[in-house]
């Protein structure tokens, strides 16, 4: 099994860091598959994957170096950066300037990475060098079209993620935190995480930073910049990637307002005030307001977790949303 030794100052300065880039690639992997794993990705599947199989068929030679990039057990390392984490008080990476680091790419590095990806010698026809550069353009194609006009909701998704897990971190410690983020990874004790099941070499990490960056498509990653920065991309937790269009039905709507029903809909799983205004996007106050008028009505409840409050619909309440649904 592969496995990290990480220090506990290692540790200790890990970030959870939210990027396009990362979510892009996780949706051209989901656009190569074209399997979705949730109601919102089988929706956004149907809208865009004819349109990126067309593209794909106009440009041959791109989308087999996208298919040899990204194989089902490893990812060309260039198409892959790990995630830079921002200074404090400063904005995160946007997708261009994350984007930039690909095309920048010696073509060198990106042969090797594409030959470790393969596990085999380069084809004649993918021994060029504009790999790094095709494959950004067609990573700026699926953000420009399919991924930019929805992600500030699919951010608030993601960043719900980050708060329910720094929450499971303070209850449980790393351990809690880290088992199960994605398949095989788990932590071991003594140090150590295992990051995926395959028989690969230990890596110490040392005094290089460690970042925890989630998706909303149902896959995963290890990344890296050696010896800087190690990267782990996940799954966000699915209850959370399936609402992030969750519909208000019309009639619930009219009935009790839509801001107020759609926080309803959200309460199917346990949630806090926190993620709920992440989530939906309203104000703190506004999604308080809400949760007080359900909660008199008997149609949600709450209990403590921890330091957090979670709110969940009652039998009334799902009720409610099955008889207007």
């Amino acid at each position: 099994m592969g496995w990290w030794q990480i220090s506990t100052d290692t540790l200790a300065t890990s970030r959870f860091v939210v990027s396009p880039l990362a979510e892009t690639v996780a949706s051209l992997r989901t656009l190569e598959r074209a399997v979705a794993a949730h109601p919102r990705e089988r929706a956004w599947l149907e809208r865009w994957l004819p349109a990126y199989r067309r593209r794909r068929a106009e440009e041959p030679l791109s989308a087999r170096i996208v298919r040899a990039a990204l194989t089902p057990r490893w990812s060309a390392d260039f198409l892959t950066p790990a995630p830079v984490p921002p200074p404090a008080g400063q904005e995160p990476d946007t997708f261009a300037q994350e984007l930039a680091r690909v095309r920048a790419t010696p073509p060198e590095r990106a042969r090797a990475d594409l030959a470790v990806a393969l596990r085999r010698p380069l084809p004649a026809a993918l021994d060029r060098d504009d790999l790094a550069g095709r494959s950004a353009d067609v990573l700026e194609w699926v953000w420009t079209r399919a991924v930019a006009p929805e992600w500030p909701a699919r951010r608030r998704v993601l960043e719900a993620d980050v708060i329910a897990r720094a929450a499971q971190l303070s209850r449980g410690g790393w351990a809690q935190a880290l088992d199960g983020m994605r398949p095989g990874m788990r932590w071991l004790g003594e140090s150590r995480l295992q990051i995926n099941t395959y028989d690969n070499p230990p890596r110490e990490l040392g005094g290089a930073q460690l970042v925890f960056t989630p998706v909303t498509a149902d896959v995963g990653w290890v990344c890296w910049d050696i010896p800087h920065r190690y990267g782990v991309v996940y799954p966000c937790a699915g209850a959370l990637a399936d609402t992030g269009r969750a519909p208000v039905p019309q009639a619930l709507g009219a009935l009790i307002g839509p801001a107020r029903a759609g926080v309803l809909v959200l309460l199917a799983s346990p949630l806090s005030t926190t993620q709920l205004v992440a989530l939906t996007g309203q104000g703190l106050g506004s999604v308080g307001r809400h949760l007080r008028v359900l909660l008199d009505a008997g149609l949600v409840r709450r209990r403590r977790d921890g330091r957090s409050v979670l709110y969940f619909r009652t039998a009334a309440g799902d009720g409610l949303v099955r008889v207007a649904g």
